[in-house]
């Protein structure tokens, strides 16, 4: 018979911010990689990020369902041969919970309506396979992975842990548990976002800032640098020496060059970025806006370090076991 570990073979949590927060820069070019490229498949589905939430938003009770009855669903299991029966539409709650303004909610889901993408027998409402397939999270996967394999290394050279799992060791043990795993990077998402809509005024806004900064993170001085997460924000303003031009982003986002364009306007009016004479774009958050900015981080790793404690002991468990 297997022995259970024990609960101090937790993780805790606060310690793992603490470890994210010293090693900032180590794990910061996956995490922004991930969201970045989660954006971008998103807007690609719909060319609507806020279109693509609300889909995930009605999968997601599948995921509130199993939890609340002490399943867990595997990868294959949960993508196999369905759509997902949804209860009720209730636009203020999806409104509320997403905070979407009431009726671009109600006026995306009928979109979704006329589009097949809900679909609707006598009383019942039903989210269709087609779409369930579009919002398949294999990529996502692999770039989740990704960032757990870092963090894993992390914890191993803090003395943390002695346990090493490899980049498809995780991608298995999320697949086994997947509906654990993807209602907590779900609850995730919902945070984040949320978060950032309002900072960013929409999250087409944050996808192109977004490639902005990926743009500073592979300036190869600032790549070499081991800095913590105040010293790391505040590096990454001017450290681009180069720039991105709007072509580049709406080449690498799918969002039309206008549409950039005008967002990247109302980007450099609030002080997020900056454009040159050559018409490249780079970061620049200083002042007011960088600290509530380097807040706002703080906030974001305090929930990637509760999504991280809650993956990391699951994948942990199942591998010792």
């Amino acid at each position: 018979m297997k022995q259970l570990p024990s609960i101090s073979n937790q993780i805790n949590e606060d310690k793992i911010f603490k470890i994210i927060n010293k090693n900032f820069s180590k794990i910061a070019p996956y995490w922004f990689e991930l969201i970045s490229s989660w954006l971008i498949r998103s807007y690609n589905v719909f060319q609507d990020i806020d279109k693509f939430i609300i889909l995930i938003y009605f999968i997601n009770k599948d995921l509130i369902f199993y939890r609340k009855n002490g399943l867990v669903i595997d990868y294959d299991t949960f993508y196999k041969d369905k759509s997902i029966e949804i209860p009720k539409i209730n636009i203020s709650d999806i409104s509320n919970d997403l905070h979407i303004p009431k009726e671009s909610v109600r006026r995306k889901v009928q979109e979704l309506e006329k589009s097949g993408v809900i679909k609707k027998t006598g009383k019942k409402i039903f989210v269709d396979r087609s779409a369930f397939t579009t919002a398949k999270a294999e990529q996502t996967l692999k770039e989740l992975s990704i960032l757990i394999s870092r963090f894993n290394e992390m914890l191993v050279k803090e003395k943390i842990t002695n346990n090493i799992f490899d980049t498809n060791e995780i991608s298995e043990s999320i697949k086994t548990n997947f509906s654990f795993c993807w209602y907590q990077f779900y609850k995730l998402l919902f945070i984040y976002t949320n978060r950032m809509r309002s900072a960013t005024f929409d999250l087409e806004s944050l996808a192109i800032g977004l490639v902005v900064l990926l743009n500073t993170m592979s300036n190869k001085s600032f790549k070499v640098k081991d800095l913590n997460m105040k010293h790391w924000s505040k590096l990454a303003q001017g450290a681009d020496e180069v720039g991105v031009n709007a072509m580049s982003i709406s080449d690498i986002t799918g969002i039309p060059r206008p549409t950039v364009v005008r967002k990247i306007k109302k980007l450099i009016e609030a002080d997020f970025l900056h454009i040159n004479e050559k018409k490249l774009i780079t970061l620049n958050i200083t002042g007011q806006r960088l600290k509530k900015q380097i807040k706002m981080q703080n906030q974001n790793m305090k929930n990637l370090s509760n999504f991280l404690y809650r993956i990391f002991n699951q994948i942990k468990i199942t591998n010792t076991n």
